[in-house]
């Protein structure tokens, strides 16, 4: 965490500071963001975290975009699932010194949570900390879309309309919200097959609560998340201001 903060603290002013943490499923991105949300607001700087997948439009308008678009758009995690102009928004009114509601999705549902339950930045916030599995993503080639990387891709996109659809939000609506980073430290998983085991680990607190998939359900789900992650762990490290290479125990690498 101490290389975080120093790459925090040395851009951090008296203007909103908007940080993104990337870093694939399970890989810590939650725990890093909440460490060092403590730590600032201990050094009375006013901080607010925000997951991206706090953005995930409701289940309503994946289902449409699902029928409309694409089957797979219906559920969760690929760009164009998510609220952009909410999150832009957001971050309109932070940069404006503005108090702003923080939403929240319930994962358990599967659907954003109730006004009620969103969370509030203070006025004045100095440092956001904006977390996501895909925060910062660029565009894959066109050429890079061709071939699937995966028995999802392969049965349920043979077209590839997914992945070109997914592609162009990331160079359209989301690259307007990565454009707003000030900073991008990436958690480097050592490659994607870790993942699956990292998910399993990661949806105990739901099974808990008897709302978690079953393993057959956590190895489809993460098969939407597959390209772009090894898309990230490729391209971001040349683009990231801070590359922290992960161990498969999520410890840090030296």
């Amino acid at each position: 965490m101490a290389r975080a903060a120093g790459a925090i603290r040395a851009k951090l002013g008296e203007s909103l500071l908007v940080v993104g943490i990337c870093g694939a499923q399970g890989s810590g991105k939650s725990t890093l963001s909440e460490g060092l949300a403590a730590l600032f607001r201990g050094e009375g700087v006013a901080t607010a975290v925000l997951s991206i997948d706090d953005l995930y439009h409701t289940k309503a308008v994946r289902e449409e975009l699902g029928r409309t678009v694409h089957p797979l758009l219906a559920t969760r995690g690929v760009p164009g699932t998510h609220d952009v102009a909410l999150g832009l928004k957001l971050l309109d009114e932070l940069a404006q010194g503005r108090p702003a509601l923080l939403p929240r999705f319930d994962k358990g549902v599967d659907d954003r949570a109730p006004l009620d339950q969103w969370e509030h930045a203070p006025a004045d916030t100095r440092l956001l900390i904006l977390e996501g599995w895909c925060v910062g993503a660029r565009p894959q080639s066109a050429a890079a879309l061709v071939n699937p990387v995966n028995a999802l891709e392969r049965d349920e996109d043979p077209t590839g309309a997914w992945r070109r659809h997914v592609n162009d939000q990331l160079s359209g609506p989301y690259r307007a919200l990565f454009d707003r980073l000030d900073a991008l430290i990436l958690l480097a998983a050592p490659g994607f097959e870790v993942v699956l085991r990292w998910r399993i680990e990661q949806e105990q607190a739901l099974r808990a609560r008897g709302q978690g998939m079953n393993d057959t359900q956590i190895a489809r789900f993460i098969q939407h998340y597959e390209r772009l992650t090894r898309h990230i762990l490729g391209d971001m490290p040349h683009d990231a201001d801070l590359t922290l290479p992960l161990n498969e125990d999520r410890s840090l690498r030296i």
